[in-house]
């Protein structure tokens, strides 16, 4: 049997011809107070943290299969920052000149498997980190598009808004992330960080339209199919 040839997961780039290609998926938890106390589940007090997604949870063509093992199918919507040069132990004041230019995702949660495993004391993992759950719009490069510190991001579903708030809501700022982030691991071109989700999050299924916007970039646009069915071809073009 041939050794199976892997694709290294990318993302358009606006006003160009090449592909942004994505090395490591980081993820911001509880990064706007807001969704801390929707939750419930965590002291206002405790500071945002970082986990990740698996890179070739990436979907770039808008398409997400209702995932297995769960029955609560949630979004979240959030800025995105797209790394463009190696990077660590930064303060604030060098955090910007690592970037390489922003998009918007979605975190998508299995949120009843992200409730069990917090109940319990596990990992994340089995709610945040599996197949398609990492849905991103293109991304714009910082010469395009300045960096994106202040403005409205919205989400909605079936055409109605779902999530509305501004980036200056954020506990950490984007500055403050890129730093945060860059004494835990050396960022790496390629690296994607999603700064976290305001209020307002909430379960999907088949069918379902979602549109998120940020002020000065392109939407992302993702439509929710039916689960896959068992050993279906992974390809959703």
């Amino acid at each position: 049997m041939p050794v199976p040839l892997l694709t290294h997961p990318e993302l358009p780039i606006v006003g160009r011809a090449e592909k942004f290609p994505v090395r490591r998926i980081y993820c911001v938890g509880r990064n706007y107070l807001e969704h801390i106390r929707e939750m419930k589940e965590a002291d206002e007090r405790d500071p945002p943290f970082f986990f990740q997604k698996p890179s070739d949870a990436l979907v770039s063509n808008g398409k997400v299969p209702y995932p297995a093992f769960t029955d609560d199918f949630q979004y979240e919507f959030e800025l995105v920052i797209a790394i463009g040069r190696a990077a660590s132990k930064l303060n604030t004041e060098q955090a910007l000149d690592c970037v390489y230019g922003y998009g918007v995702g979605l975190d998508m949660t299995r949120r009843d498997r992200q409730r069990d495993a917090f109940k319990s004391g596990l990992p994340w993992e089995i709610g945040k980190s599996f197949d398609h759950s990492s849905p991103c719009g293109p991304i714009h490069p910082v010469s395009l598009c300045g960096h994106k510190l202040t403005g409205a991001l919205e989400l909605s579903v079936n055409g109605q808004v779902r999530q509305r708030s501004v980036l200056e809501k954020m506990i950490w700022n984007v500055p403050e992330i890129i730093a945060q982030l860059s004494r835990q691991y050396r960022l790496m071109p390629g690296d994607l960080i999603y700064t976290g989700t305001p209020d307002g999050v909430g379960a999907v299924v088949a069918g379902d339209r979602l549109v998120g916007t940020v002020a000065g970039l392109e939407p992302l646009v993702v439509d929710i199919l039916p689960p896959l069915l068992p050993h279906a071809s992974a390809s959703l073009d």
